[in-house]
């Protein structure tokens, strides 16, 4: 009886060897699918998270320690001044506190700096107010202060001062200093010439 079921199994092969071989395609294709789907899931450790604390507040080492202890990792991604938090003490992160990751996770962290930034002042001379301003605001300095002087040439940049010292090209200041821009007042538009002020005849 097996003799003649492994008899008609032997004639199936013989009369359909296409269909056969695409049968085992198939079936080798679904063995391959499934294995790669439970390595996948072994890789990823599929199912298993960290949910990530909140690391603001301490400091760069103590936020390395306490994410190595969920079993992350701490990674330094920037530094800015903030002259109300104390210095090197972590202020943001990424991801943020209680996000949902995968264990070994690298979360960036931003600290405050130790010092404020320091920028190098260009020539500012002849420049518009509108156009100081703006590269001073671009190099990151928000406090910033008008100060009008004597001159023919109204709203031109006369000087730049800092501390009450007139800055100089490539002068190194504090991105948190205020500085003082220096303008052009021009000539008041009601003062009368020479030639329009009446004339005064002696008796």
């Amino acid at each position: 009886m097996e003799e003649k079921k492994i008899t008609d199994k032997l004639g199936f092969v013989k009369k359909h060897p296409i269909l056969f071989n695409f049968l085992l395609i198939l079936l080798a294709g679904w063995i391959v699918i499934w294995i790669t789907l439970i390595a996948l899931d072994s890789w990823t450790d599929h199912g298993k998270y960290e949910v990530v604390p909140n690391m603001k507040g301490l400091s760069y080492s103590q936020a390395q320690k306490a994410l190595l202890a969920t079993g992350l990792q701490a990674e330094l991604s920037d530094s800015v001044y903030d002259n109300s938090t104390a210095p090197g003490t972590v202020i943001e992160q990424s991801p943020r506190a209680k996000t949902k990751v995968k264990p070994g996770r690298v979360v960036y962290l931003t600290i405050n700096a130790f010092s404020p930034k320091m920028v190098v002042v260009p020539s500012l001379m002849d420049m518009s107010l509108r156009q100081a301003r703006s590269v001073l605001e671009g190099l990151g300095i928000k406090n910033i202060k008008v100060s009008y002087v004597a001159s023919e040439y109204k709203d031109l940049v006369m000087g730049v001062k800092f501390n009450g010292i007139q800055l100089k090209p490539g002068a190194r200041i504090p991105a948190t200093a205020t500085v003082t821009i220096e303008v052009g007042q021009g000539f008041a538009d009601s003062e009368e010439s020479d030639e329009e002020r009446p004339e005064v005849v002696a008796e």
